[in-house]
């Protein structure tokens, strides 16, 4: 771990397609940076592996983290890795969603909710949160009151569920038991769209 200074998050919006169950759908990714000037982690690995780049510079990649598996979050991460080095991280859950994008490969390092994963100035705390997928996680910043929550919520609820492999029971119990137990201004740094809050979410409920 570097020394301790302001933690850094960088931001940009790349798009692709989304496919699954045999539909495919144009959409805008956010990547999150996460680090300081020396090294960070990247959550997930959407469409562009050369934007990612971008975005992390000339600092050391520790690790790309996945909040879960569908193809526009994952597609991209075998090439970042190959790229920079740096391992892939995944909760098992997510297994049969990864192998739709990615069979015969695999990712290097299991998730489990609880762990922490230490860059630069941050500690990500990983949470179990499924629903949109088995092994959808989010990562919390406690230090810097921020959350990164893939697709598990968004400005205005919810993430999807409907198709194969979610389930909207579960993904209202994960928000409700694990992130509406989060402080009201945490900062919810969401996989698509804009920015939100946990208190703004708790407030138009789920």
């Amino acid at each position: 771990m570097s020394a301790a200074g302001p933690a850094r998050v960088d931001h940009a919006v790349v798009s692709g397609t989304f496919s699954l169950d045999g539909e495919t759908f144009d959409v805008d990714n956010n990547i999150w940076v996460i680090g300081d000037d020396s090294e960070c982690v990247v959550i997930d690995a959407p469409h562009d592996a050369d934007a990612i780049a971008r975005v992390v510079g000339d600092r050391r990649l520790r690790a790309i983290l996945c909040t879960h598996a569908h193809d526009d979050h994952v597609r991209v991460a075998p090439a970042l890795r190959s790229r920079t080095g740096a391992p892939i991280h995944l909760h098992p859950g997510d297994r049969p969603v990864w192998e739709l994008t990615h069979p015969g490969d695999t990712w290097d390092a299991d998730l489990a909710d609880g762990d922490v994963v230490e860059v630069g100035a941050s500690r990500l705390r990983v949470l179990h949160t499924p629903g949109h997928t088995p092994g959808a996680v989010c990562f919390h910043d406690e230090a810097a009151g921020v959350l990164f929550t893939g697709d598990t919520l968004f400005h205005g609820g919810p993430g999807a569920t409907g198709r194969s492999f979610s389930d909207h029971g579960t993904i209202v119990d994960s928000i409700r038991e694990r992130l509406f137990a989060l402080p009201d201004e945490t900062v919810v740094h969401t996989g698509h769209g804009e920015d939100t809050t946990i208190g703004a979410e708790r407030a138009r409920g789920v």
